[in-house]
C-alpha cells in the first residue's frame, strides 16, 4: 500500500470516488465541495490498479481555543471503494495524517463520523453533539426585526456579531470572519438552503438556518476529537488553582507523545510543562483518556475506573484542578 498526499492540481481526481461513496450528496453540493473546499484542503489516497480507491480531506479551520487562535484540520471524506475495503487503507491514511499533523504543529483533530466505532481504535472520542438554530417560520419575531436571506454582502456583518457571540460563550469554536460565512452561505445554497439573518435597526441580532423538515428532526451530529501533540494540548489549558503532578502518556499512533510530563501552574500563570523523569511518574493514561479529561468528557475518577488510566489518589486530585475545555461549539459540515 501506498500512500501519497496529493497535488493540488490532482485533487479533482478524487470527486469519482467521491460521488460513488457519498451518493446521497447532490452534485450541486459535490460542485460546490470541489470549487470551493478543495482550494485549500489536503487529500491523502491510496492508488491501485491505476485509480484512486480510498481518500481522506483534511479541510483547514482556525480555531480559538481558550481564546488562543490554533490551525486546526477537519478530518472529512474518508472513503474507501467497496471493492478495496478490509485492507487497511483508511488505517494506513488515517496515521500517516496523524502524524503530518504532529510534524504540523498541530494540537488536536476533529472529525464528524459515520460510526464512532470506526474512530476509537484511534484514540478519538466523542466531545460534542452539534446543536444547530433552525430557522421556524412560525415563530414569533420581535418587533422591528427583519428576516431575509443572507447574502454575501451581510458576511462581514454576520461575522463581526457571532464572533462577538462565540467568544463571550464558548472556549472551543472555528473563529468568524467575511470568507467564513461567504463560504457558508455557497455551502447551503449548493443544496437548497439558506441562512436566515435577523436584523434590528440596521444590527444582525441573529443568524439560523433555513432547512428541509427531514434535517431538522435527525439524529444531532457528533464531534469526535484527537490530541495530536500532548504538550501543546496541555499548554493550552487553564487551571482553577495551584497544582503540580508528573505522569505518563501512551499513544499507540504518534510515538513523540509517548512521554513523561511534569505539569504544573496556577490560576494566573496558566499551564508550565517540563520533561518529567518516569520515576516520578504518579500514573499513566492513554491519549485517548487524556483528550475525555481535558474536554470535559470524564473526570480522573472515571477514566481510571475505564480502565484507560491508573493513577494516585493525589494525582486523580491535581487533575481535577484543570479547567476543562468543555464549551464546544463545532457545528461545521465539512
Amino acid at each position: 500500500m501506498k500512500i501519497r498526499k496529493l497535488e493540488t492540481g490532482e485533487k479533482l481526481n478524487t470527486r469519482k470516488l467521491y460521488e460513488e461513496v457519498f451518493s446521497e450528496d447532490s452534485k450541486n453540493f459535490v460542485d460546490y465541495y470541489y470549487e470551493e473546499k478543495v482550494k485549500d484542503n489536503q487529500i491523502y489516497v491510496v492508488e491501485e490498479d491505476g485509480e484512486i480507491q480510498a481518500m481522506l480531506h483534511l479541510n483547514p479551520y482556525e480555531l480559538a481555543v481558550n481564546g488562543s487562535r490554533k490551525d486546526v484540520n477537519y478530518i472529512v471524506a474518508v472513503a474507501t471503494r467497496k471493492s478495496y475495503r478490509k485492507r487497511g487503507f483508511m488505517a494506513g491514511m488515517l496515521k500517516q495524517a496523524l502524524n503530518d499533523m504532529y510534524a504540523d504543529g498541530e494540537t488536536f483533530t476533529f472529525l464528524m463520523p459515520a460510526s464512532e466505532s470506526i474512530y476509537l481504535p484511534f484514540d478519538f472520542r466523542t466531545v460534542y453533539e452539534q446543536n444547530r438554530a433552525y430557522y421556524d417560520p412560525e415563530a414569533e419575531v420581535e418587533e422591528g426585526t427583519d428576516v431575509t436571506d443572507a447574502s454575501v454582502e451581510d458576511a462581514e456583518k454576520m461575522a463581526v456579531y457571532m464572533e462577538g457571540r462565540l467568544s463571550q460563550s464558548y472556549q472551543v469554536y472555528a473563529k468568524r470572519n467575511t470568507a467564513y460565512y461567504e463560504r457558508l452561505i455557497k455551502e447551503y445554497a449548493s443544496d437548497g438552503g439558506t441562512l436566515k439573518i435577523y436584523k434590528k435597526e440596521g444590527a444582525v441580532t441573529d443568524i439560523k438556518i433555513a432547512a428541509e423538515a427531514e434535517e431538522v428532526d435527525g439524529e444531532k451530529p457528533k464531534i469526535m476529537i484527537r490530541i495530536i501533540d500532548v504538550r501543546r494540548m496541555l499548554m493550552s489549558l487553564r487551571l482553577k488553582t495551584f497544582m503540580g503532578t508528573c505522569f505518563t502518556v501512551t499513544d499507540p499512533v504518534i510515538k513523540e507523545n509517548n512521554r513523561c510530563v511534569m505539569i504544573t501552574g496556577t490560576e494566573f500563570s496558566g499551564v508550565m510543562l517540563m520533561d518529567g523523569k518516569p520515576e516520578n511518574s504518579e500514573g499513566t493514561l492513554t491519549a485517548a483518556a487524556l483528550t475525555s479529561l481535558v474536554f470535559g468528557v470524564k473526570t480522573a475518577e472515571e477514566i481510571c475506573a475505564d480502565g484507560d488510566a491508573v493513577m494516585s489518589d493525589r494525582m486523580k486530585e491535581e487533575l481535577d484542578k484543570i479547567i476543562p475545555l468543555s464549551q464546544i461549539y463545532l457545528n461545521e459540515t465539512v
